[in-house]
């Protein structure tokens, strides 16, 4: 993708509209940033093939229209700034445009059908940093009624959706709407906290990402058949799958811990149980995976011992899967030391 002059100057460009957004001090200028980021992003989608091409246009409708229902609503609050029942309307129409920006539920409908048409790198790319200009502006008009529907739908949504999934670009999309309910009850509570949300769940899904892109795997089955040569790399992929569901030896479970404890301080115990129960719903289908490629799918190929897998990704690979397996020890003794 970075031999391509063109692809690193779109990409340059998308980085400054989500700076610009995050930086703006009115919301003109914040949608201003909105738009060169979704207008530097679509030719990075699209690359040349029927699958990326459909999936750059349904990315470019809903964004266009969730832009147009923001300036339509900022102008509007502009307008009627003295109003307090226009103003009620008008928040709620910014919050929903950056929900449906941002691919939350109850907007959440765009979203797997566009991760499944892009190739992996574009799919980290909308996973995590296209998230960042929404959520930072959601975090500065918190409308809590349409919040919390959205948080739980978010949280149910992304569980309930990934059950019956064998597309690995989707079960990535539904985590991700999973991790989008828990990033805004983070919010709900502090700022720090859903930023240290999202550089952890950043950090692991990139990690995934990076494996699938190196040993080009889209569907669920491959995985099975994949490192016959070395269980070590087996279980790490699989301890990385675990970490991203949150399980709690895993790094994956600090985020999770802080909300839980936040919620607990604020004694939110319904919240609390609620998002519980779906982080269980989660774990339960990364469970049913990494069972059965353990226990039921553990045959082996004689003529697969000798294969020379590409070595770099996976010395990169063990790695990150090191902190993330690990790293849960030393990040909560660091946080909660300072």
């Amino acid at each position: 993708m970075f031999n391509n002059s063109s692809k690193i100057m779109f990409i340059s460009i998308l980085m400054m509209g989500t700076m610009i957004s995050i930086s703006a001090n009115s919301w003109l200028s914040a949608w201003m940033g909105l738009e060169i980021n979704l207008l530097a992003f679509i030719p990075l989608m699209s690359d040349n093939k029927l699958m990326s091409t459909e999936s750059s246009l349904k990315y470019f409708l809903t964004q266009a229209l969730a832009s147009s229902v923001l300036l339509f609503a900022v102008i509007l609050y502009l307008l009627n700034s003295n109003k307090m029942n226009s103003n009620f309307i008008m928040e709620m129409m910014i919050f929903s445009s950056l929900l449906l920006k941002s691919g939350s539920a109850p907007f959440h409908f765009w979203f797997p059908n566009v991760m499944e048409g892009l190739s992996w790198i574009n799919t980290l790319i909308l996973m995590t940093w296209q998230k960042i200009a929404p959520l930072m502006l959601i975090s500065y008009i918190i409308f809590k009624p349409l919040m919390l529907m959205s948080t739980l739908l978010s949280a149910l949504i992304g569980a309930l959706g990934g059950m019956n999934q064998t597309s690995l670009r989707k079960l990535m999309a539904y985590s991700s709407i999973n991790h989008l309910g828990w990033m805004l009850m983070a919010m709900y509570n502090s700022n720090s906290q859903w930023m240290m949300y999202f550089l952890m769940y950043s950090f692991l899904t990139f990690m995934m990402i990076y494996m699938f892109n190196a040993f080009k795997v889209s569907h669920i089955n491959q995985l099975f058949n994949l490192f016959f040569h070395s269980k070590t790399m087996k279980f790490f992929l699989f301890f990385n799958l675990l970490s991203l569901g949150g399980l709690p030896p895993f790094l994956g479970f600090f985020p999770k811990w802080l909300v839980i404890q936040s919620l607990t301080f604020n004694k939110q115990m319904f919240l609390l149980s609620f998002m519980v129960l779906t982080a269980l719903i989660t774990l339960f289908f990364y469970m049913r995976l990494s069972y059965s490629a353990f226990m039921l799918n553990n045959y082996e190929n004689n003529w697969m011992h000798n294969s020379s897998f590409k070595s770099n990704y996976m010395n990169i690979f063990l790695t990150l899967s090191f902190f993330s397996s690990l790293g849960l020890f030393l990040i909560s003794s660091l946080y909660f030391m300072l």
